[in-house]
C-alpha cells in the first residue's frame, strides 16, 4: 500500500511503499526495507520499502529487474511520474520523516540517480501528487508537510534546468492530501477527491470537487 505507480509502454511499475515481510526476508534484504518497531506481531513485520517491481499486463506476470546506481531510500506515501523514458520519484515518508528528494530511474538501463534541485525546492511532503505536464515539466501539488500540515501549493520542476517554480493557482484555500491528479487536454493538470484533514487524526470529510489546473493559455478553438 502507498506505492507509487509508473506508467510505460505497455507495463506498470511499482516503486517502494508500506507493507509486511517475515522476518527471514529482512534478514536477506534488509538494505530494501526499513521495519516499523511498533507494528509486527510474531515474525511479521510492517514497514517501508525501495523496491522495483513490473508487472505486464499482457503476459499477466510479475518481474524484479535489477537496478543500479544509488536507489532512494525506502519509503511510503510517495509521489512519481513519467516523462519520457524515466519515472520521477519525489517526497514520501519514512518513519517519522516526510522527505523533498527526488529520484530518476531510466526505465532502459534501470539505473538510479539522485536529482540535485538548482533552486528552492518545496518542503518535505507525503501523499502529494506529481502529474506530467510536457515532455521536460511536471507539476507537483499538495500533500501533509513535515509538521503534519495539509498543503495546498503547486509546484513545476523542470527536468532539463532541474529548477523548482512555485505555481500560482486560484485554490490555495483548498488544501489536498491522498487525492488523485491527472493530466487533461492542452497541459491541464485534474485534482479530485482526497482529504483537507491530517487523515490519521481528524477527517471531517473526503472532498468531491475537482480541480482544474490551467498550466497554460488553452488554445482559440477550445
Amino acid at each position: 500500500m502507498f506505492i507509487s505507480m509508473l506508467c510505460c509502454s505497455s507495463r506498470l511499475i511499482y516503486f517502494g511503499g508500506y507493507g509486511h515481510k517475515v522476518l527471514a526476508d529482512i534478514t536477506s534484504r534488509s538494505r530494501n526495507f526499513i521495519p516499523d518497531e511498533t507494528s509486527w506481531v510474531d515474525d511479521l513485520f510492517w514497514g517501508w520499502n525501495n523496491e522495483v517491481h513490473v508487472f505486464d499486463p499482457v503476459k499477466g506476470s510479475w518481474a524484479e529487474p535489477q537496478t543500479h546506481g544509488r536507489p532512494p531510500a525506502p519509503r511510503a506515501a510517495h509521489a512519481g511520474a513519467t516523462l519520457g523514458r524515466r519515472g520521477y520519484v519525489c517526497g514520501g515518508r519514512v518513519m517519522e520523516t516526510r522527505t523533498n528528494d527526488l529520484h530518476s530511474l531510466d526505465l532502459e538501463s534501470w539505473t538510479w540517480t539522485e536529482i540535485v534541485p538548482s533552486s528552492a525546492a518545496p518542503v518535505g511532503r507525503s501523499w502529494h501528487t506529481v502529474t506530467a505536464v510536457s515532455e521536460s515539466t511536471m507539476f507537483l501539488f499538495g500533500g501533509l508537510s513535515v509538521d503534519c500540515r495539509p498543503m495546498s501549493d503547486g509546484w513545476l520542476f523542470d527536468v532539463e534546468t532541474k529548477k523548482w517554480r512555485e505555481f500560482e493557482h486560484p485554490y490555495q484555500d483548498k488544501p489536498r492530501l491522498w487525492h488523485t491528479a491527472c493530466g487533461g487536454r492542452d497541459s491541464d493538470v485534474v485534482v479530485f477527491g482526497g482529504s483537507c484533514d491530517y487523515i490519521l487524526l481528524v477527517d471531517t470529510g473526503h472532498c468531491n470537487d475537482a480541480l482544474v489546473f490551467q498550466m497554460q493559455p488553452h488554445p482559440l478553438f477550445r
